[in-house]
């Protein structure tokens, strides 16, 4: 599983805007293309929305997509 603790550090003491809950750290599954990445990202312990950092949307993940398109 991927971890990210720089990043959940940064956005330590967000809330969910539908709950108000403190967002916790939470495994979670990113699918794309067929392949499925397991990553732990906040998300809110009452209605499970997850929150994906816009550092890894515009990095990493962005380099992943660009990766499994060229296949």
């Amino acid at each position: 599983m991927q971890r990210f603790p720089e990043l959940m550090e940064k956005y330590k003491g967000w809330r969910c805007a539908a709950c108000g809950e403190e967002l916790v750290p939470v495994a979670t599954q990113l699918a794309y293309l067929g392949s499925v990445f397991d990553v732990e990202l906040p998300g809110c312990p009452r209605c499970g929305q997850v929150l994906v950092f816009e550092e890894l949307a515009l990095g990493k993940m962005l380099e992943v997509e660009l990766i499994l398109e060229d296949k």
